[in-house]
């Protein structure tokens, strides 16, 4: 791993931080998960397309400027540190993008792709069902053949960005269960499909705080032509756990999003400094550890970027990576409300509180949860990494 990096590199850099200073909106969008917020960044994700910022790392021929993997990471450092607007593109370029990249057809990139890199088509997760969060191989929703293609039939819920986007993404069991005895995650198939097809339903899941940023999908025999089904029928586990790989893994989180926020609690607490008085260290110290954990978690990552550069892949260790984030994610928002005390509870950015630390808090209490839960993490850890045997589930 070579942290010295070239001229180029620095140039890029340079390029995208004068970009986002000259292009990021002056005052925050409104909550990418309510209607008017949703609109506001599908917008700032057109205004990314422009000059081809939205996926720098893809090619050109799909919206991007062909970087590789140091440039998308120098870039996610520099669009976190400039307070640039959330992705609401996220489900579509993070998870499915590298998906249709390793198994998808070139009609699919090439249809897909474009429409996706510009904000014009967002995609939605349809991962989960009733029964079936991490448990993934459980799942009962249907594909059944029909001319020309598939009916789909099911429920999926904790569908992220149903509520508002024009397209998902899921798997669903086209053999039935009894064709392979004690073995669930095979039979299954993995489709693409419009959330405004006949027989889709759409049912936002309410909020105390009123924002859906999640839906319930109930489908009834939706037609899904051959052409949106990504990879072979019946081999929708191995292409998902590619999917899964990528969303534990860089794609999902990157260094630079708790790099910066590790920045804004520094600069926090040399605003504020220990509400507890100078002799009482403990909150300063955790000050401390939130800034090395999110440079440990860099280094790590550069690790990681320099074997994919020489074509490997980090397979179950993404499960270190997705533990680490996510619990660390709390940690930080923890001690940003503490150091804040009784400002912490105010909400949107007011002056007394600078960042939205506690919206913040209660989204990172999430990430031990999706992407997989930290307890199947652990075990995929326990078993593929340090060999130790299957626990009795």
């Amino acid at each position: 791993m070579d942290l010295d990096f070239t001229a180029e590199e620095r140039e890029f850099r340079q390029r995208a931080r004068a970009w986002l200073a000259a292009h990021v909106p002056a005052a925050p969008l409104p909550s990418l998960e309510t209607g008017e917020g949703f609109a506001a960044h599908r917008e700032w994700e057109r205004t990314l397309a422009a000059d081809r910022w939205s996926v720098v790392s893809w090619p050109e021929e799909y919206g991007g400027q062909g970087v590789g993997i140091v440039k998308w990471l120098l870039f996610e450092e520099e669009y976190y540190a400039a307070g640039a607007p959330g992705r609401v593109s996220q489900n579509g370029i993070s998870l499915l993008a590298p998906t249709l990249f390793d198994f998808g057809t070139e009609e699919q990139r090439a249809r897909v792709l474009p429409a996706m890199a510009t904000g014009e088509v967002i995609w939605a997760q349809a991962w989960s069902e009733p029964e079936s969060g991490s448990d993934l191989a459980s799942l009962r929703s249907t594909a059944r053949r029909t001319d020309g293609g598939w009916l789909i039939s099911g429920q999926k819920t904790w569908s992220s960005r149903a509520a508002f986007a024009d397209r998902a993404f899921g798997l669903f069991r086209s053999e039935p269960p009894e064709t392979h005895p004690g073995k669930p995650h095979r039979g299954l198939t993995y489709v693409m499909f419009p959330l405004d097809a006949d027989g889709v339903t759409v049912r936002p899941v309410g909020r105390l705080d009123g924002k859906p940023a999640f839906a319930e999908l109930f489908l009834d025999d939706v037609f899904v032509p051959d052409e949106d089904v990504i990879g072979e029928p019946g081999q929708g586990w191995r292409i998902a756990m590619s999917t899964t790989g990528d969303e534990r893994g860089l794609t999902l989180r990157s260094p630079g999003r708790f790099l910066a926020a590790a920045d804004r609690l520094a600069r926090q607490w040399r605003t504020r400094a220990d509400p507890a008085g100078p002799g009482d260290t403990a909150l300063r110290d955790r000050v401390a550890d939130a800034v090395i954990g999110a440079r440990a978690y860099a280094l790590f990552t550069w690790a990681n970027a320099s074997r994919f550069a020489a074509g490997e892949t980090i397979g179950a260790e993404s499960s270190l990576n997705k533990v680490f984030w996510s619990e660390y994610d709390i940690a930080l928002h923890e001690t940003a409300l503490d150091l804040l005390g009784p400002d912490g509870e105010l909400l949107d950015g007011s002056p007394a509180q600078g960042p939205d630390w506690a919206e913040g808090y209660v989204f990172s209490l999430a990430g031990p949860i999706y992407a997989g839960t930290n307890e199947i993490q652990r075990d995929i850890i326990a078993e593929r990494l340090l060999g130790l045997p299957k626990g009795r589930r």
